[in-house]
């Protein structure tokens, strides 16, 4: 195939109808990566256009040319990766090269290589090469410092007391009263509870952002819940007058995993109480899910500074947090993942009084064995 044919036959995407898996309703610049195809010849015959974005190189600027030009590819010292690669004349049994850092004009991107061939030890019919970006892997690196960060941080402040107390009884245990014993051990055990919280929610992120989050379905009385939140809170310490509890019933009968429900809850009302101001409305009601089904409501409202416009396309992020007022910033990112693990929706907006308000909505799913 010449390079006159190559050009030719390619579509305005830059690759040719055969290449671009047009009878299965595909199209190469649809494809969120860069995809390069070579012939038999090593010509490049298809260069898609998130190609073009990675490697800032035109689709007619490649089409045609041997792909060791269109693509100079270099590793970190800077030698030339085809060079080393030798696809068309490496080994016959080769079946391509794994995703590896390389430079091309001074840009990072991320290459992978497959050899097609016609037969298992056969000549390289066809080149297929795949290149993204940098910047998703360098945001992830980053996201990961972060969270790391905060854990460290998170956890240097409990186990600093819990150190300090426990060898402070094991030596001078008998110079202490009963009294002064048991404030110390009881502040031991608060912050042992706080370790714990923060294993639990780094084991959620983890199991959130690879879909494994498991929801083990039962019957939820989710006013039940609520009130079992409120006592919580008032039993802490806050005021009753403080909350107010509003349910607009009938509900339907929800099906939810009890203890993600109250985890969401548990976060929801701490988050209105630390970072909120005036009284905590609680409103549970029914509601239509997308598609007609039915579902039940929780919404949540302070009467704080509320949430500024600019912030609430972040709420749901990792580290987001809305105050100093500690907190790892990691609690509505789960939040957000309990909800949409069981089909739920979650929203964040201003409260009627001007605080934050939280809605969030689960669809009623009964066990298989009821369906």
């Amino acid at each position: 195939m010449t390079a006159r044919t190559s050009a030719s036959t390619a579509t305005a995407g830059g690759c040719p109808p055969e290449e671009s898996g047009a009878d299965l309703g595909l199209a190469p610049d649809d494809l969120p990566d860069g995809l390069v195809v070579a012939d038999e010849h090593g010509r490049v015959i298809c260069f898609n256009a998130a190609a073009a974005r990675i490697t800032g190189i035109e689709p007619p600027q490649a089409l045609g040319r041997p792909v060791g030009d269109a693509l100079p590819l270099q590793d970190i010292e800077g030698r030339r990766w085809w060079q080393l690669t030798d696809p068309y004349g490496g080994l016959a049994i080769r079946r391509g090269q794994p995703e590896r850092n390389l430079l091309l004009g001074g840009r990072e991107v991320l290459v992978s290589a497959r050899y097609v061939r016609s037969r298992p030890t056969g000549p390289v019919r066809r080149l297929v090469i795949a290149l993204r970006g940098t910047e998703a892997r360098r945001r992830t690196e980053l996201s990961h410092a972060e969270l790391i960060a905060t854990v460290a941080h998170e956890l240097r402040s409990p186990l600093t007391s819990v150190k300090g107390f426990t060898a402070t009884l094991l030596q001078k245990w008998e110079r202490f009263t009963d009294d002064q014993k048991r404030l110390m051990l009881e502040t031991v055990d608060a912050d042992a509870n706080r370790v714990t919280r923060l294993i639990a929610e780094l084991l959620d992120i983890s199991r959130i952002d690879s879909g494994r989050l498991e929801v083990r379905r039962q019957r939820v009385d989710m006013i039940a819940a609520v009130r079992r939140h409120v006592q919580a809170q008032t039993t802490a310490g806050q005021l009753p007058d403080r909350f107010l509890i509003r349910m607009m019933e009938p509900l339907p009968d929800l099906w939810a995993d009890p203890d993600k429900v109250d985890q969401v809850l548990g976060n929801l009302l701490e988050n209105a109480v630390r970072h909120g101001e005036g009284t905590v409305t609680i409103e549970v009601g029914p509601a239509k899910e997308t598609g007609g089904g039915e579902g039940t409501s929780v919404t949540v409202s302070d009467e704080g500074p509320g949430i500024p416009e600019e912030s609430m396309s972040r709420v749901f992020t990792r580290f987001w947090r809305g105050s100093k007022r500690g907190g790892t910033g990691l609690g509505l990112y789960i939040v957000k993942g309990i909800v949409e693990a069981h089909g739920g929706t979650i929203t964040v907006g201003r409260a009627p009084a001007g605080g934050a308000q939280f809605r969030f909505s689960l669809p009623v799913a009964a066990p298989a064995f009821l369906a």
